[in-house]
């Protein structure tokens, strides 16, 4: 059991999360797994939930949702190879949305 503490919109929350696990690490150790764990968590998922939405997406059918994250994945993966603009990933995307160009430059990468 692990509580972790937050703020949220100025307020403090404590959340209780249950890890299951036959490490027999003490609890200095364990939270360091923990803390690598959600930061590689945050680091992909984050970028992908932010920028591309993915937590609002309401694709349930067959296989889509798992196509469709592929399909996320590799454009996440195509705007940071681009390195034609300084710009962030959410706006490479307006960019590729609006200039055939650049779409094209970015998709020549695959």
């Amino acid at each position: 059991m692990v509580e972790y503490l937050r703020e949220e919109d100025g307020k403090t929350k404590i959340e209780t999360r249950y890890y299951i696990s036959s490490l027999t690490k003490n609890g200095e150790e364990f939270a360091k797994i923990i803390r690598s764990h959600w930061q590689v968590e945050n680091s992909l998922h984050w970028v992908l939930d932010v920028q591309f939405n993915e937590d609002k997406c309401r694709i349930r059918k067959d296989h889509s949702a798992e196509n469709l994250a592929v399909v996320r994945h590799i454009a996440l993966n195509l705007l940071k190879q681009d390195k034609s603009v300084k710009v962030g990933i959410k706006n490479k995307r307006f960019l590729a949305g609006i200039d055939q160009n650049y779409l094209m430059n970015v998709l020549a990468k695959i």
